[in-house]
């Protein structure tokens, strides 16, 4: 026994390390059949730890002060910004992994989430794995709306305005409440010192916990696959004591997973240090400016991953002089979508071998999906907000009559084995 062995053995007897490491990753069972969608459930959680860690480094340095500097329209959380990008050693590229990885968390989030919708992922027996999923989704919104307003800019400033401000659209209580999460009657200091508490502490500790969870719920129930058939149901190999369909994550899917992780991280490092604003997709050009409360940008609108539900909200007219129902429908957007496990009455699983209607209502929601994101990165107009409402109708469709088409959809006979 060498001495690592010694190491992880004395380990072992008083902490259940090589136990949790079997059960959770190195000797998890998972089917044979896994592809390229598969990926980023594992590009998430590095997403996750990258932005730890380039946050923690961040945080060492920005002070989350909105008074001015004394003699100067710029203030204290501004320049600090300002001294990380160009007096702290490599504070640069920190600060630039850091903001593209929040832009890269959604990219791979959203993809996540669509092999989950394309394979099924939600259906019965895993329900609460795609509950805790949409409970992190959330999470994440919630985590990158706070770090938006951190920087203090324009964009931060006057983004962070128009979003709290719609809480004091919901009937009763509103007023009171946008005045407690904005701390003061109007955004300042008080606004950003509880931003930056909540972004540091409080929503990562309850996104890592949600994270634990839904790991927790998937090795408990087993990885889905493309065919959307259960490997555990199967016979065991005689030779293994397997699943016929079934192999250990590691090393198989740690080899697998290494190579979408050099890829994803070449492209991610192309962003760095070649485009690292995505043309204003990623930062805008008004967020490099100082806020003024006093100077409004000409069209004020949300990062690109937000866009979508943003599109929503400005496509619903107001009524009665209120937004409520347009924050109503922006909320139900992202709510909607953890009742996919009930919507959804289809018997089969994967896309493989649903029929053609569904594929086709599924091709219209993602065009629906996107445009509404164009949009709403985009300055209003008539045409665009009559675009906007059909979109909005296409996207709740999409749910609303799910019960209905996935049941009427002729499918096709699932196979007993996974397929390549």
């Amino acid at each position: 026994m060498n001495k690592v062995e010694q190491l992880v053995g004395w380990i072992d007897d008083r902490f259940p390390l090589t136990q949790m490491w079997n059960e959770q990753w190195g000797k998890y069972v998972a089917p044979k059949n896994f592809n390229f969608w598969y990926y980023f459930g594992s590009l998430a959680a590095l997403v996750l730890v990258l932005q730890i860690v380039t946050g923690i480094f961040l945080t060492m340095n920005y002070k989350p002060d909105g008074n001015l500097i004394p003699g100067t329209n710029v203030s204290v959380a501004f320049m600090s910004v300002e001294y990380i990008m160009r007096d702290v050693a490599g504070g640069w590229i920190i600060r630039y992994m850091h903001t593209t990885g929040a832009s890269m968390f959604f990219v791979v989030v959203y993809l996540h989430m669509f092999r989950g919708l394309i394979y099924g992922s939600y259906q019965k027996p895993r329900e609460l794995i795609w509950i805790f999923g949409m409970f992190i989704f959330l999470a994440l919104m919630a985590e990158a709306f706070l770090g938006y307003l951190l920087p203090w800019g324009q964009m931060s400033f006057w983004g962070a305005q128009v979003i709290v401000n719609l809480f004091s659209a919901i009937p009763v209580i509103g007023p009171d409440l946008s005045v407690f999460i904005r701390g003061d009657f109007v955004v300042g200091d008080a606004t950003l010192n509880r931003f930056f508490a909540l972004h540091v502490i409080a929503v990562p500790l309850v996104l890592l916990a949600l994270v634990g969870a839904h790991l927790i719920a998937l090795h408990e129930v087993g990885s889905n696959n493309p065919d959307g058939i259960d490997i555990k149901k199967q016979p065991k190999d005689p030779k293994t004591g397997l699943p016929l369909d079934g192999i250990y994550s590691h090393p198989y899917y740690s080899i697998k997973d290494i190579f979408g992780v050099v890829v994803f991280l070449s492209i991610f490092s192309a962003i760095v240090f070649f485009a690292p604003t995505m043309g204003g997709y990623f930062l805008e050009d008004n967020n490099f400016i100082a806020a003024d409360p006093f100077k409004t940008p000409p069209h004020i609108a949300p990062v690109w991953y937000f866009t979508p539900f943003y599109a929503i909200l400005r496509a619903v007219p107001s009524f009665l002089g209120t937004q409520v129902w347009g924050v109503l429908a922006m909320g139900a957007a992202v709510m909607i979508i953890a009742f996919l496990p009930w919507l959804d009455r289809s018997p089969v699983r994967s896309i493989r071998y649903r029929g053609n209607l569904y594929k086709s209502i599924l091709a219209v929601f993602i065009i629906a999906f996107i445009t509404l994101g164009i949009l709403g990165a985009l300055p209003p107009t008539n045409g665009r907000t009559i675009v906007s409402q059909i979109c909005s109708v296409i996207y709740f469709a999409f749910f609303l009559a799910m019960p209905w088409y996935t049941k009427m959809d002729k499918t096709k006979p699932v196979p007993s084995r996974v397929t390549w």
